[in-house]
């Protein structure tokens, strides 16, 4: 049976090219590369302001295979073509919904494309919804067969309402899996922080894409007298290290 690893590594021209593609214009400076985890389990937390820009800029700079979870619409031909549609609706308004018409032909071809072969290399369906506890399942399994998974925090857009408007609150869950697998398997998962600046320009706007990679984070040096609180604990660690990796860019 072919591996997903494998998968990554037939798909890889394919993923360079599309990589390459949604960041046409755009440069990238990345600080701290070094402090990615080379090999064994590994979360990698971040924020998530660019949309498709951010999985390509992760595609580009981590230097190991990764697996990311998406959004389960991506995966059904149907709701991508809608996902897409909002997306340069929302981003470049009546010139997004002619861009939309005018691009249907290959964003048709696209869609097909995507939603076909991103469950072959691996990547987990995320129901934003339901089901979150399926999901965080999954990457433990994944975890635990010393597998580097991307769990970005937000919904891939700038939101200016929001305390934070480039880091969205944390969600507990990479915080609950690193925890769980502590606890149960006595596996300590290094958790990377990472944050991305300038994904949040539109596709084809030049613009300086900016990257900067903080040391592994652990569990056990946030643990407290309960689970609720370590969870707490660390996640709001993490989100408070994004930040600090936020404002070191824009300083």
């Amino acid at each position: 049976m072919i591996s997903w690893e494998d998968e990554l590594k037939r798909f890889e021209p394919v993923i360079r090219a599309l990589s390459h593609l949604a960041l046409l214009g755009k440069k990238l400076e990345v600080f701290g590369q070094e402090n990615f985890v080379k090999s064994g389990p590994n979360l990698i937390v971040g924020n998530h302001v660019g949309a498709y820009k951010d999985i390509a800029v992760l595609f580009k700079i981590v230097p190991r295979p990764i697996f990311f979870t998406a959004n389960r619409q991506i995966f059904s031909k149907e709701e991508f073509n809608e996902l897409i549609g909002r997306h340069l609706e929302r981003h470049l308004k009546k010139i997004g919904l002619f861009l939309n018409l005018l691009l249907a032909p290959l964003r048709s071809l696209f869609v097909q494309y995507i939603s076909t072969n991103i469950a072959r290399i691996g990547t987990i369906p995320v129901d934003l919804a339901h089901k979150k506890r399926e999901t965080r399942h999954l990457i433990e399994n994944y975890l635990r067969q010393g597998r580097a998974v991307v769990a970005l925090q937000g919904r891939g857009r700038v939101r200016p309402a929001d305390p934070n408007p480039y880091v969205a609150a944390f969600k507990p869950g990479a915080s609950a899996i690193a925890y769980n697998l502590f606890l149960r398997d006595g596996l300590l998962v290094p958790v990377t922080p990472v944050a991305i600046f300038g994904t949040q320009r539109p596709f084809l706007i030049p613009t300086v894409v900016k990257v900067r990679v903080g040391e592994p984070m652990f569990i056990t040096d946030y643990l407290k007298e309960n689970a609720r609180e370590t969870i707490e604990s660390f996640r709001l660690a993490l989100e408070n290290r994004v930040k600090k990796l936020l404002y070191s860019l824009l300083g």
